[in-house]
């Protein structure tokens, strides 16, 4: 008996446990997923929960909802990955599992120990995070009561979890201010380690003017060194403070310790992956799916599910002893709620950027890229039935994995 060990499940990881239950012969192979939290999150919906569109309990759903029955589900913290001896050992009940083939799907997470004083006196009082359902959730009581001043977002570093996030985070709170009638009472300010909100060039022409329009401020280029909770302001490297009343932050995302405990990560703690097969770097029975990868694309649900089924045909080929031959382009995609039941969408890949047109239907779309819509709007809250009815349990959609330039225009 074979084992195929998946360690994560997450988006990724039960993505590929439903896709290769459905693959390989199970009475010559045995499924193992590997994760110590029984709940589900379907992280897109932390967004919401701060502004009372989304509660906790529609982001929330037992892990073993999604996993096959055919599959082993274990629920432990896992002590270290030995992929040289193809093992890999829990903390539960220090119980060992030698593998055939690993999957890691370990995604990633937020340290905002990471900020020097960061979580010193502030933390989850007037420095929230919506990263986290406890963070978002903490955020929502906290907006409830605020009369306003002034909100401070800021971007530790990159790269991070679903990159629009925190655009889409000023979007919605804008909304949200004018909707409670104190919009002229609150200041937003969007502070980025980047050089502008939006880097790519086509979208920036188009989407560029957003902030200014919506009356947020820009704080490019902010490197943070420092929170000072007692003066309540955010301090740059280079010497730059921003005052803060309430403080929103995107900290530090970084991979799985125990990829750093085992030696097979970079010094974010993400694995070393071939950007086109998804396979290890370094061992050839390793793949690597969604957030733990360093692949230099969006860490975003979107990627996990346009990677799998490369994933699954180069793992099954390597199988039968042959060469992984399908390439992820590095496909993409992405609804950024612009606030007010509208949204644009954007659809791109390693070597092309979010370029206008309709998706996914060429010419039809319904919906449009780089235009904002209500279409675009619903799309997204929509996507959540999709991921937790479709997507998870490994259903198809209409969906290519690579990027098609049909219905798109340069």
């Amino acid at each position: 008996m074979k084992t195929l060990l998946i360690l994560g499940a997450g988006t990724g990881g039960t993505m590929v446990a439903n896709k290769m239950s459905e693959q390989l012969d199970m009475s010559e192979w045995k499924i193992i997923i590997v994760d110590r939290d029984e709940n589900h999150y379907y992280q897109p919906g932390f967004l919401f929960i701060p502004f009372d569109i989304y509660t906790p309990d529609d982001v929330v759903k037992p892990k073993r909802n999604f996993i096959p029955p055919c599959v082993t589900m274990i629920h432990s913290d896992i002590e270290v990955i030995e992929p040289d001896q193809n093992r890999v050992k829990l903390k539960r009940d220090n119980k060992v599992i030698n593998y055939d083939y690993l999957v890691i799907a370990t995604g990633t997470q937020v340290h905002p120990e990471e900020i020097e004083g960061m979580t010193d006196g502030g933390w989850h009082q007037n420095i929230f995070d919506f990263y986290t359902v406890e963070g978002a959730t903490a955020l929502s009581r906290y907006l409830k009561f605020w009369k306003g001043g002034r909100l401070v977002l800021n971007i530790a570093e990159m790269p991070i979890k679903c990159p629009v996030a925190p655009l889409e985070f000023m979007f919605l709170a804008d909304w949200y201010f004018h909707e409670q009638g104190i919009r002229d009472k609150v200041e937003l300010v969007f502070s980025t380690p980047l050089p502008g909100a939006f880097t790519k060039p086509r979208a920036s022409s188009i989407m560029g003017n957003m902030l200014e329009e919506k009356g947020i401020y820009l704080e490019p280029d902010f490197a943070i060194g420092e929170v000072d909770s007692t003066n309540q302001k955010i301090i740059s490297f280079d010497g730059r403070e921003i005052g803060y009343d309430l403080l929103v932050t995107i900290p530090t995302n970084m991979g799985a310790e125990v990829i750093d405990h085992s030696g097979m990560g970079d010094e974010l703690n993400y694995v070393p992956t071939n950007k086109h097969t998804l396979q290890s770097d370094k061992w050839e029975n390793v793949w690597v799916i969604g957030d733990a990868t360093n692949i230099p694309t969006s860490k975003a649900g979107s990627v996990a599910h346009f990677e799998l089924e490369i994933l699954v045909e180069n793992m099954l080929h390597h199988m039968e002893g042959l060469e992984p031959r399908a390439k992820f382009d590095g496909h993409s995609n992405c609804f950024i709620e612009s606030g007010f039941e509208k949204g644009f969408l954007i659809d791109f890949n390693y070597d092309v950027e979010p370029l206008p047109g309709k998706y996914p239907l060429p010419g039809i779309g319904p919906f449009s890229l780089l235009q904002e819509s209500p279409v675009n709007h619903w799309g997204k809250m929509m996507f959540r039935w999709i991921y937790w009815n479709i997507l998870l349990k490994g259903g198809e959609l209409p969906l290519e994995s690579q990027m098609t330039m049909a219905g798109k225009w340069a």
